[in-house]
């Protein structure tokens, strides 16, 4: 089959590898007709490659038909249209039965000392081959794969894999009061979404931050205020602002839909850009025990949330060795919650939202849609934020 493979920094390739098959009982294979580029993915592409392998299989986004199922598979069937989460779970342990299906006891990486398996993405998590493929194996697939209906085009489910819980659980984690006010930080695929559904949960303001002007357009246009970062000259102008527009305390939540790669910390990114370069042997064990993130927008974050507000961390962080402003968020007594979505917990009260009328605007959501052939290409369209790339959909 034809799969994307990562072979080195800012290097992706679309090669010939073996079709998966199935191995356990637990196991099916599903041919894919949808899968997702992330940004997580160019985390990767870009920052990550200590923890890559030449020839791993990226994407973890995808939706298909089953082809083959395990004998301990007793909910699928061939021919089945189904979802797949992105985390790899078995919905029995501990943890998947209290909704932490991302920390499964099961399929959690305990070499790496990592939560559970994840398609798609590192050795820090099991280094699943992914799902930028025409086949994918999906373990655990007595409780992982969501069936959805006949019908509607796969624009209207393929978002249950990771961008729809992903950006729920940042509006749940973010405790929005009823009416109350959320910002934004970061308007890519989890952000922009994440604004949608705080505003059909019941957000009274929704801010938006960014610095790519299509991406500003695109939520603006859905009822969000956003702020461009290029019309200030500093955090604290924006600061400033984003308080005037909230009584003058801050908004009573902000999303940190940025992580790593947030612009800002020349010195960060220079570490990264030095580990990325060292010999694998060297850059693993540096990046595990010394690996820094930018935190610009982590910062700005804890700055602009009110006093005793709360912040929600969705964007991906992998540093090690992040110096925090300890001080700060003690005195402005900030709640923090942080994590990869719980796909599963999340999924039954998405689903409804998945209708004709479409609250969340799922159905129009993707602004590319590439045959997997185009992939290298999507890659590094993605990556430089250029024309207007905010979701690009792949199509074996």
């Amino acid at each position: 089959m034809k799969a994307v493979t990562w072979q080195g920094k800012r290097d992706v390739r679309v090669d010939t590898v073996p079709d998966p098959t199935i191995q356990e009982p637990t196991d099916a294979v599903i041919r894919i007709t949808s899968s997702g580029l992330c940004g997580s993915d160019l985390h990767l592409y870009e920052v990550l490659t200590p923890f890559m392998t030449p020839g791993d299989i990226l994407g973890h986004e995808p939706m298909g038909i089953v082809e083959e199922v395990g004998a301990a598979v007793p909910d699928l069937k061939v021919g089945d249209r189904v979802v797949v989460p992105f985390q790899i779970a078995c919905g029995n342990c501990w943890m998947c039965l209290n909704s932490l299906p991302t920390q499964c006891e099961t399929t959690q990486v305990t070499g790496e000392g990592m939560g559970a398996a994840l398609f798609g993405y590192t050795r820090l998590y099991g280094a699943v081959p992914g799902a930028q493929a025409e086949y994918l194996r999906v373990p655990q697939a007595q409780f992982g794969p969501i069936k959805v209906p006949e019908g509607p085009p796969d624009d209207r489910f393929v978002y249950l894999s990771d961008v729809l819980p992903t950006a729920w659980q940042a509006v749940e984690y973010a405790d929005v009061p009823e009416g109350g006010s959320v910002a934004v930080l970061g308007l890519g695929p989890i952000g922009d979404m994440a604004c949608r559904v705080a505003q059909v949960r019941g957000a009274g303001q929704v801010l938006g931050v960014d610095l790519v002007g299509d991406r500003l357009r695109r939520a603006r246009a859905r009822g969000v205020e956003t702020y461009d970062l290029r019309s200030f000259d500093s955090e604290k102008e924006l600061v400033a602002a984003i308080r005037d527009a909230t009584d003058g305390r801050g908004p009573d939540a902000v999303i940190d839909a940025v992580g790593t790669e947030a612009h800002g910390s020349a010195a960060a990114r220079m570490v990264q850009n030095a580990s990325a370069l060292l010999p694998r042997k060297l850059s693993g064990p540096l990046a595990e025990r010394f690996s820094v993130d930018r935190l610009a927008a982590l910062h700005t974050a804890i700055e602009l949330v009110r006093r005793g507000g709360t912040l929600s961390l969705v964007g991906v962080y992998g540093g090690m060795a992040d110096p925090l402003p300890m001080l700060t968020m003690f005195d402005k007594q900030l709640q923090i919650r942080m994590g990869q979505a719980n796909v599963r917990r999340w999924t039954d009260r998405i689903l409804p939202y998945l209708t004709d009328d479409d609250p969340l605007g799922v159905d129009d959501f993707a602004t590319h849609r590439v045959p997997l052939s185009e992939a290298p290409h999507a890659y590094d369209m993605f990556q430089h934020k250029q024309d207007g790339a905010v979701k690009v959909l792949m199509t074996p």
